[in-house]
């Protein structure tokens, strides 16, 4: 019975202790080690986000495929460290629900061996305590028929002889021995029982509560389960996509490359186009100056000829003749402010200079300055000028450009570029802040915004120089 008293004691401890660490998922250290390492995905990946804005910016003029992709691709290796961060998380709350429900289990299976041993002990018990009562009242029953019980004379006077003396008072001994005996017994085995039967109860209690306790570490193992295969198959899902995407950018990378060298040569065309338009320019002033000039060379003759046919008048001299030099007029130095933005709240996604493609890793001349406007936003003239044209052009799309004249000794172009459409045509002045068109996304390009350029003799400048 002590080893019996010393199993149940170690039973309830058991149970006590699954009841104090009840809801408690994983240990305290690894739990922190966990949360750190999620936490610390999860930094990272706003970090990763935020610089990506900047990337997409600069891919608006980047193929829509191969920059969708590579934004996905991006972003997918972002959310990977995440989600493998709680995949680890999920399957150490899995191992641990597992392993407590393993224990709970085992601690189950030995209360319910407790419980049948007990049970069975009980009943061997009972029926021995029932044989040696039906010996005791079998015995009872023989002393009230007088044939137990006898007395010290009855056995000297019934005796026939010594040896019978001596064999019936044996006898008597021993019955009287055999009967104290019995009830002795019958004693031990009822306070056994009384014993067990006490132990019985609790041992039932503790089971009710390991199993209330199993059925719930159950329920919490199986929703670990879900949570583990959730964030499994999430990962994978990452992993699959991430093979996906870096397939896609490997098969448009040539293509990629061919749009690149579409737009340095629509970039040079452009530019030697404006440079034919300055030379036209050029022709046309001087074919203005020299038609002025033989007019007003003209004019003098005949005003001197009038002077001399009228006799008495003093002759002017020919002072208005002689060829005269045509002053061009020329704006505001092209200098900071000449230019108002083009939109009516500016924000810079893209700024002037080289970047590097993401895709493709090489440098390349951002020869603009990008502005958020999104598709149908009202696009506007930075400065007085004419339009140049407003026609589509192969990589700019809907293209307004306006011609600002001689400005410091310099021509100013400037060109408003990915329009939806436009609100000008060729050949119509504008004032500063005049409505040229509608931004859009078309040309190279990803999403609606403004690229906007401006051009001195030609050649692309930094147009935050002269805004």
């Amino acid at each position: 019975m002590p080893r019996m008293r010393s199993r149940l004691t170690a039973l309830l401890a058991a149970l006590l202790s699954v009841i104090v660490l009840a809801g408690l998922s994983i240990t305290a250290a690894s739990a922190d080690d966990l949360d750190d390492r999620l936490a610390e995905a999860k930094r990272k990946q706003e970090a990763a986000a935020s610089a990506l804005g900047q990337v997409t910016e600069d891919l608006h003029e980047t193929d829509a495929q191969l920059a969708q992709a590579y934004i996905d691709l991006q972003t997918i290796e972002n959310e990977l460290p995440v989600a493998e961060a709680a995949l680890a998380q999920a399957t150490a709350v899995l191992e641990t629900a597992q392993r407590e429900a393993d224990a709970l289990a085992l601690r189950l299976s030995d209360a319910e061996a407790e419980e049948t041993a007990l049970t069975t002990e009980i009943e061997s018990n009972t029926e021995a305590a029932d044989a040696a009562r039906n010996g005791v009242a079998e015995m009872a029953r023989q002393a009230s028929r007088g044939d137990m019980g006898m007395s010290s004379l009855e056995l000297v006077v019934g005796a026939t002889s010594t040896d019978d003396f001596i064999n019936q008072y044996n006898m008597s001994t021993i019955a009287m021995r055999t009967q104290t005996s019995s009830l002795e017994s019958l004693r031990q085995t009822a306070a056994v029982t009384t014993n067990n039967e006490v132990r019985l109860a609790a041992v039932k209690v503790a089971i009710a509560d390991l199993k209330t306790e199993a059925d719930a570490k159950v329920v919490e193992a199986d929703a670990a389960q879900t949570a583990a295969s959730t964030a499994k198959a999430e990962v994978e899902r990452l992993i699959a996509e991430q093979a996906v995407k870096k397939q896609t950018i490997e098969d448009r990378k040539a293509a990629e490359e061919a749009r690149m060298n579409e737009l340095a040569g629509q970039n040079q065309s452009l530019s030697s186009e404006i440079q034919d338009i300055i030379g036209l320019q050029e022709v046309e002033r001087a074919r203005i100056a020299a038609e002025k000039a033989a007019a007003e060379k003209a004019a003098a003759d005949k005003a001197a000829a009038d002077a001399a046919a009228r006799p008495g008048k003093p002759s002017t001299g020919g002072g208005g003749g002689g060829s005269t030099t045509p002053v061009v007029p020329s704006g505001p130095a092209a200098g900071k402010g000449f230019f108002s933005y083009p939109t009516a709240v500016p924000h810079i996604t893209s700024s002037y200079g080289m970047r590097l493609h993401p895709v493709l890793n090489y440098y390349r001349l951002h020869a603009g300055t990008d502005f958020r406007a999104y598709c149908g936003t009202a696009i506007y003239a930075g400065a007085s000028g004419t339009v140049q044209w407003a026609r589509w052009r192969d990589g700019f799309g809907n293209q307004v450009l306006l011609n600002h004249g001689t400005v410091n000794g310099s021509n100013l172009m400037s060109s408003y570029n990915h329009l939806t459409s436009f609100a000008v045509s060729a050949g119509q002045s504008v004032s500063k802040g005049d409505l040229v068109g509608y931004s859009g996304n078309t040309g190279l390009g990803t999403a609606c915004h403004l690229h906007f350029e401006v051009y001195v003799n030609g050649s692309t400048v930094d147009p935050m120089t002269m805004l």
